[in-house]
């Protein structure tokens, strides 16, 4: 895969992975525990690996919301932190230092998904303002970079140039909305009540606007960082590397061996 192929699937991507901050914006707590047993039920009970897959997707949506509904709780006793609400409302005022504090947050956790999900968390307990949430949601958007370029660490050049991609294209998107974050506040404000649906909403706006902004320079881009790293590319041998069907039962690992597979087909 070319970087001119890898850039559209990266963006792509990056709109797609949105749709987990929209489904944990639905307050569906309480059905946590039920779905969760949905699931183990069709995993245990089931015959089909048809039937498994589905109790899969029942018990992964179903600890996803259990999960958020910890971290609301959790996030319950900050409303009471004075550190806390003031650190917001820097945010709030300087909406740089959070989107520094979302970008260091995410390298650290390597997961914009679980940023995004925790700043929704708080903004269920209404303990973060909308302004202050969308600094946290871009910085997040530049940390999740921090993953695939660990990634492409001694990868093929095309790897390192996919990796980079990445992350520029991010950071162009930030330097854009930075400036207009106010009106960007206001224009998210309209398409919701809601405050955890607005969080979620402007991190779905975030990147699909960057992609309509940017798509019309994605060659001059290309070009940029081909003169940043410099090279020739080099042709590799078709079919997977990490990709092994005994991983499938154990998520975390067979996520982690996706995100090398995908990083490799950029070579």
């Amino acid at each position: 895969m070319s970087l001119e192929q890898s850039a559209g699937v990266i963006i792509g991507s990056n709109i797609g992975t949105t749709i987990t901050a929209q489904l944990v914006a639905f307050k569906v707590g309480k059905y946590a525990l039920p779905i969760i047993a949905i699931g183990t039920a069709l995993l245990f009970i089931g015959k089909k690996k048809k039937t498994h897959y589905i109790g899969q997707v029942f018990l992964g949506f179903g600890l996803l919301f259990l999960g958020m509904n910890f971290m609301a709780d959790g996030a319950r006793p900050l409303q009471d932190s004075v550190f806390f609400l003031n650190m917001i409302t820097s945010f709030s005022e300087i909406p740089v230092l959070g989107v520094l504090a979302g970008a260091l947050f995410t390298g650290i956790i390597q997961s914009s998904s679980a940023t995004s999900g925790l700043v929704i968390a708080m903004g269920m307990e209404n303990i973060i303002s909308l302004k202050a949430a969308i600094a946290i949601i871009i910085g997040a958007n530049i940390g999740t970079c921090a993953t695939v370029l660990i990634a492409s660490i001694g990868s093929s050049l095309s790897s390192k140039r996919a990796a980079w991609f990445h992350l520029i294209f991010k950071l162009i998107g930030a330097i854009i909305f930075i400036p207009f974050i106010s009106l960007f506040t206001y224009l998210v404000s309209l398409t919701s009540n809601n405050l955890p649906r607005q969080i979620a909403n402007a991190h779905t706006l975030f990147n699909v606007s960057t992609a309509f902004l940017l798509l019309p320079f994605i060659f001059v881009i290309i070009g940029f960082i081909k003169v940043l790293i410099p090279g020739k590319d080099v042709r590799i041998d078709r079919g997977t590397k990490f990709l092994e069907k005994r991983v499938l039962n154990t998520p975390s690992i067979a996520l982690s061996q996706a995100g090398k597979e995908t990083v490799r087909m950029a070579g």
